[in-house]
C-alpha cells in the first residue's frame, strides 16, 4: 500500500482515504463518494484495531464481514481497499502510540481510557502508509474528528481533513456498524436519542434556552420517560476543544451516550443559538 501511495502521488494524482472499520453501512459509502468528487484515487481502509477497544469491549464481538465489504465498497466506486492483518499494523516489539491530550480525555475519553490514544495511533500509521490529500471523517464520531484535526495539525501532517454530515436512517437513527447488535424492539427504543437531539435543538433556537444544565435536565427528563436506559453522558460543549460550557452564545455540541440493551450508542447534533444570516439571493 506504501508503494502504490507513493506511485500514485509521482504520477501527480491526490488521494481521498476513508479509514474504517469494514462492516460497512451507507455512512462509510457516502464518504468514499465524496472522495471520488474531490480526489483521483479513492482509498479505504478496513481494519479493526485492537488498540482503541478496552478490556471488557465489544473487539472480539465487533461485525466483520470482508466479503461483504468489498462488494460495497467497489459499487461506491473505491479504487484500493486496504486490510492489513494486525501483525503488519502492530509487528512484534512495537512501542510507539500517538495522544492528543487533553481533547482524548473527554466526552467518551473520560469512560473509555486510552480509546483515543488507540484512534490516533491508528489513524497517524495510516496517514503514513496512504499518504492521502485528504481523509473524511463523519461528522458522528464527533470527538473522533476533533481529536485527528489536533493531531493533524500539531504533527505537521499533510492532510486535509474533512468532516461530513451524520448519515441517518430514514426515521433518524444514525447509521453506526453497532445498530446491528440491537434486537427490534431496542432498535425502536434507539430512536429516542435523535429525539432527544431534536428537543435540545427546539429548545436552543434563537429566542430559546441558553443554559445549558437546564437543557441536559430537560433531555434526561425526556428519556426518563421512555424507559429506564443507562446514560453514559449527555453534555453540551465548545465544537472545538469539546470543554463543557455553561451559556450557549454561539455553536455548540449535543453529544450523548446511552446503553439500549447490551450496545452503546452515541450520537450528536451542533446547534447555534444565533439567528442565520440572510441576504439577497
Amino acid at each position: 500500500m506504501q508503494c502504490l501511495a507513493k506511485s500514485i502521488k509521482r504520477e501527480g494524482k491526490t488521494i481521498g482515504f476513508v479509514p474504517t472499520m469494514g462492516y460497512l453501512h451507507k455512512g462509510h459509502l457516502s464518504l468514499i463518494r465524496e472522495a471520488k468528487k474531490d480526489t483521483d484515487v479513492a482509498v479505504m481502509s478496513i481494519y479493526v484495531n485492537p488498540m482503541q477497544f478496552g478490556p471488557k469491549e465489544d473487539y472480539r464481538r465487533y461485525p466483520r464481514d470482508l466479503k461483504r465489504d468489498m462488494v460495497l465498497a467497489e459499487s461506491a466506486g473505491t479504487d484500493i481497499v486496504f486490510a492489513p492483518l494486525d501483525k503488519e499494523m502492530y509487528p512484534a516489539g512495537h512501542l510507539t502510540s500517538v495522544s492528543v491530550k487533553d481533547l482524548s480525555e473527554r466526552l467518551c475519553g473520560r469512560l473509555r481510557p486510552g480509546h483515543f490514544t488507540g484512534v490516533s495511533t491508528i489513524v497517524a500509521k495510516l496517514f503514513n502508509i496512504v499518504a492521502p490529500s485528504v481523509a473524511y471523517f463523519g461528522q458522528k464520531d464527533a470527538q473522533q474528528a476533533v481529536v485527528i484535526k489536533k493531531m493533524v495539525q500539531d504533527l505537521n501532517i499533510d492532510t486535509e481533513i474533512k468532516v461530513m454530515p451524520i448519515i441517518r436512517e430514514p426515521d433518524g437513527l444514525a447509521m453506526s456498524s453497532r445498530n446491528s447488535y440491537l434486537n427490534k424492539t431496542e432498535r425502536k427504543d434507539a430512536l429516542f436519542l435523535y429525539k432527544a437531539l431534536e428537543l435540545a435543538k427546539g429548545m436552543i433556537c434563537p429566542g430559546g434556552k441558553r443554559d445549558a444544565k437546564e437543557i441536559i435536565l430537560e433531555i434526561k427528563k425526556y428519556i426518563g420517560k421512555i424507559g429506564n436506559f443507562r446514560i453514559d453522558y449527555i453534555e453540551i460543549v465548545d465544537v472545538e476543544t469539546l470543554r463543557p460550557i455553561d451559556k450557549i452564545k454561539d455553536k455548540a455540541l449535543i453529544a450523548l451516550a446511552i446503553w439500549i440493551g447490551n450496545t452503546r450508542l452515541i450520537d450528536n447534533i451542533v446547534v447555534s443559538a444565533k439567528k442565520p444570516e440572510t441576504g439577497n439571493q
